[in-house]
């Protein structure tokens, strides 16, 4: 029952019956009413007092029997109360006094006293509802000013549309009973040190830095105790690894005063002279960098502590956060996720108008992407770039979509350094009982504009009036100290005075800090003994066969499952049909080399991890990594009982997200590089909606902030007449991203092949992503069957020869291509028995096999060659051959290549989205290719 207005008028008599049913019977009424009662039932038990300060002793003793009769009671002014009690816990963080620069909007609250029943001749009466705040029967003056304090002071908390009621319950004692207690003097010292820090840290680099951008924390320093808190309260958990993820605003503060990360370091990356091994390649700004290190919280706990690089996409790290807190989770922690606490720091206009925050909070509770909670904390300046927050989203908060996952909101004036302290111990405490998302929107303003270069008077001439005149959140709390602390608070105000200014002296005088220790955990170790990738390494891929025995262990396990397993008759029928492929022919099919990789992995003791859309399945219905019983549902893992395997298959449909999910995978793939990581897309086009994600950390991570991964993409692609959105997965898109050597484009044709590249992602010195354009009907296609021994011996090949052609001085035409097109163009040979055309596959486009290349070059030197692609010629391989070809074989001093091209007209679309089109586009292109 979440409103008690339609009993406001009713009879007396109703609401004694149904106090006279609760007696009979509790469960019988509503929740909140059986609450009421019962804190009814209490108070007359334990009254010694008169009902409203009008009954007698004798009706005391009358009442003070259990179930009594209630005459004399005034059930509407009681229940009245009861309405305001509820009324301020559902809608007291309307009125909270949580804006320290403006008056907040009026949203309509309804908190006064009229709209309960009640006027100023009530405030004196006495109420039995005062006993379900802990302050028994007592005055409704007391009851209000309770209430005011609990939920309308500095804090406000959103929570009413949590339906759990063990977190209700958890949440009302938190603010009625424990929210309210004082702080001790040192818990008061701690937060003054820690606001100390932040304020001159920001003052230090405003004055000699003046006018470079630094997206100051001004304004909203008290983010930096709030952070202290959280990290070590949660310490106080066991919780061993903090993760971080931030865009700019207060990004250098935070790695000062939160990372210890040393003013020389930071410095330096003003000064534009950080070195070499510090950022690698070309490096980031500043408020870009990530960190690592690890503290002591005071009570001599070690935490871990890890900022995550992140670009100026601002949310964009949010799935990677919580991705890597997940991977670390795993490896180090024997998947004890409360143990790595991952903090999201947002802006209030990124997390109203960012999707990707949606995306991220939807994971919170799926078994493939839960981490124990999350806490997200506001730095909420109430405006954007220029944008005031009337015009950066419809909500009333910048944070109202926590109410669908049923996260509670802590919304706090950013004034009040201690209900922010107390809003980041509960966020920890919450965290701790329901390991559940929690979030906290300090409200707070930005001193400058969105960096210290612009003007914000320009857009908000008002605003910054006030802000002009308004104290830093440190003069702020040391008035309060002063006037409202004890002999020794005002000493401490006096002492910090004086610390403060010593220690902006020192930071001028450029004294230098220690670089806080470091110790490398198991992982950390891993990443260490990889090393950056060489040219030469691309000539030859490394040796990926496994032993037959292994060959046989692996297939016998993943083609049996358990006697009490009852699977799908029509899958079942499936996978004898592979069976007999492989006795009959010594043959394995794509999603059965595809299975093997992964569990030849797994003997190898490494871990694989996969997601994405109806992935177990196949969005193809080829893979059936999990078949599920027939009569109960029940899931099997078929690579879950191999015996002799170390590793962990771990393979989950993701809902329905591309660039929440692939973040998650990214970032899990950056907690352990002995893992191999796959995000599959449903159709290759789907990527484009992680485009950010694509951009910003898989095409440049390593390049921007020395990150390796070897997150593998895999992008249904191929031309099969399905129309513009499922036939591309836009190759040309990442081809063009290609460039120092920064990740594998891969457009592979047989399972053996497909096989030794996912081997190859664990198994080279270092890490790179992997980008492969996975076929779609040719699944099932013979051609990309694979024999045995294609398994147990040899390596990946960059490139295939023609295997119909006898002697290549007889070739007169050399096609070669990537991908689908192949078995179009080998069928053709085939039925025209044509021994002078020569087909070449390029399997893998970028780094391209250049020497390779030049080979087979040489071999059919008196042919003429083409490049034949089924994509249009503005898209697919073209392009950036013509780019990038002769110039790769001219830097190796290798003669450049003459060839042609065969493909699609340019077009703006993809592909045709009729059938009969797309096929005599198809033959046309086949026809042209063995006719010019």
């Amino acid at each position: 029952m979440k409103d008690f207005s339609y009993i406001t008028s009713s009879d007396p008599t109703y609401i004694e019956n149904l106090y006279n049913d609760f007696v009979k019977n509790p469960e019988s009424v509503d929740p909140d009413f059986k609450k009421f009662f019962e804190g009814f039932d209490f108070a007359i038990a334990n009254n010694k007092g008169g009902v409203n300060g009008n009954a007698g002793t004798e009706a005391a003793d009358k009442l003070s029997a259990p179930y009594t009769t209630t005459d004399g009671v005034n059930w509407k002014k009681e229940l009245g109360a009861y309405r305001l009690i509820l009324g301020y816990r559902n809608k007291g963080h309307l009125i909270a006094d949580t804006n320290p620069i403006r008056k907040r909007k009026d949203r309509g609250a309804n908190l006064n006293l009229g709209f309960f029943g009640f006027s100023e001749e009530d405030m004196d009466k006495n109420f039995f509802a005062g006993n379900l705040i802990g302050l028994g029967t007592t005055s409704l003056r007391k009851i209000l000013e309770h209430l005011q304090a609990c939920y309308a002071g500095h804090v406000g908390i959103e929570f009413k549309y949590i339906s759990d009621q063990k977190k209700v319950d958890w949440l009302t004692t938190e603010m009625e009973r424990n929210f309210i207690r004082p702080f001790s003097l040192e818990q008061k010292e701690r937060i003054l040190e820690k606001i100390n820090q932040a304020v001159l840290f920001e003052k230090f680099l405003h004055t000699k830095y003046i006018g470079q951008k630094r997206f100051s924390l001004e304004g909203g320093e008290t983010t930096i105790p709030a952070l202290d808190a959280i990290i070590n309260k949660a310490a106080e958990f066991d919780v061993q690894e903090v993760v971080i993820g931030m865009a700019h605003r207060g990004r250098l503060n935070v790695l000062a005063n939160i990372m210890g990360k040393t003013y020389e370091q930071i410095f330096s990356e003003f000064e534009g002279t950080g070195k070499v091994d510090q950022t690698m390649g070309s490096g980031d700004v500043k408020y870009h960098l990530g960190f690592g290190s690890e503290v002591k919280t005071p009570d001599g706990k070690l935490m871990y502590l890890k900022l995550m690089p992140n670009p100026s996409h601002l949310e964009a790290v949010d799935p990677v956060v919580v991705g890597f807190a997940r991977g670390r989770a795993n490896i180090l922690h024997g998947e004890e996720y409360e143990k790595v606490l991952p903090i999201l720091i947002h802006g209030d206009a990124s997390i109203a108008g960012q999707g990707i925050v949606y995306e991220v909070l939807q994971m919170c509770k799926l078994e493939g992407y839960y981490t124990g909670g999350t806490i997200h904390f506001v730095i909420n300046n109430q405006i954007g770039f220029t944008t005031d927050f009337d015009d950066a989203r419809s909500s009333d908060y910048c944070t109202s979509l926590a109410a669908m996952v049923q996260a509670p909101v802590l919304h706090v004036n950013g004034d009040d350094p201690e209900a922010v302290v107390k809003c980041a111990e509960m966020a920890a405490r919450y965290r701790k009982a329901f390991q559940s998302d929690v979030f906290i929107d300090m409200v707070c303003y930005r001193k400058h504009g969105h960096n210290e270069g612009d003007d914000p008077k320009f857009t908000q001439p008002t605003l910054y009036a006030l802000i002009d005149k308004h104290p830093n959140p440190r003069e702020v709390y040391v008035k309060y100290l002063l006037e409202h602390g004890e002999p020794e608070a005002q000493e401490l105000a006096k002492g910090m005075e004086k610390k403060f200014w010593g220690d902006l002296q020192d930071r001028l005088d450029e004294v230098k800090q220690n670089p806080l220790p470091y110790t490398y955990q198991q992982p950390d170790k891993w990443w260490k003994q990889l090393r950056k990738a060489t040219d030469a390494d691309f000539e030859q891929s490394p040796v990926t066969a496994i032993s037959p025995e292994h060959f046989t262990t692996i297939f016998d396990a993943m083609m049996k499952w358990p006697d009490n397993f009852t699977p799908l008759h029509k899958v079942e029928k499936i996978i004898n049909e592979k069976i007999k492929l492989f006795n009959s022919e010594k043959k394995l099919d794509w999603a059965t080399g595809e299975l093997l990789a992964y569990g030849s992995i797994l003997i190898d003791g490494k871990d694989v991890r996969m997601s994405g859309q109806d992935i177990c399945r196949g969005t193809f219905s080829h893979r059936h990594a999990v078949l599920q019983d027939e009569k109960t549902d029940e899931p099997y893992n078929r690579l879950s009982a191999i015996p002799g395997a170390k590793g962990k298959y771990r393979i989950f449909n993701s809902f329905l997200s591309e660039y929440g999910v692939l973040g998650f995978e990214y970032g899990f793939g950056l907690a352990n590089p002995n893992a191999l990581v796959v995000w599959e897309a449903q159709f290759g086009d789907f990527c484009n909606v992680a485009q950010p994600m694509i951009d910003q950390f898989i095409s440049s991570g390593e390049e921007k902030w020395n990150r390796m991964n070897s997150i593998t993409m895999l992008l249904p692609h191929g031309y099969e007449g399905q129309g513009p959105e499922h036939s591309s997965g836009r190759m040309e898109r990442f081809l063009q991203m290609c460039a120092e050597l920064n990740m594998v484009v891969t457009n592979i044709t047989t399972a053996s092949n497909f096989f030794h590249a996912l081997r190859r992602q664990v198994a080279w010195p270092f890490r790179k992503p992997l980008i492969n354009f996975s076929p779609k009907a040719n699944l099932r296609h013979a051609g990309s069957y694979s024999a045995v021994e294609e398994f147990t011996s040899g390596r990946f090949r960059e490139i295939m020869d023609d295997t119909f052609t006898d002697n290549a001085a007889e070739v007169k035409k050399v096609i070669f291509c990537s991908g689908k097109i192949y078995f179009d163009l080998a069928a053709k040979q085939q039925k025209d028995s044509r021994k002078d055309v020569a087909l070449i596959r390029i399997e893998q486009l970028y780094p391209l096999p250049y020497k390779q290349l030049s080979a087979l070059y040489s071999k059919y030197n008196k042919a003429i060659w083409y490049w034949v692609q089924e994509e249009p010629l503005n898209m697919g391989a073209a392009s950036f051959l013509q780019m990038n070809l002769n110039t790769g074989l001219r830097q190796l001093g290798l003669p450049e290549m003459n060839y042609g091209v065969i493909s699609r007209e340019s077009s703006a679309s993809p592909a045709t989205g009729f059938s009969k089109i797309h096929a005599q586009e198809q033959l046309e292109i086949i026809e042209t290719a063995f006719s010019i």
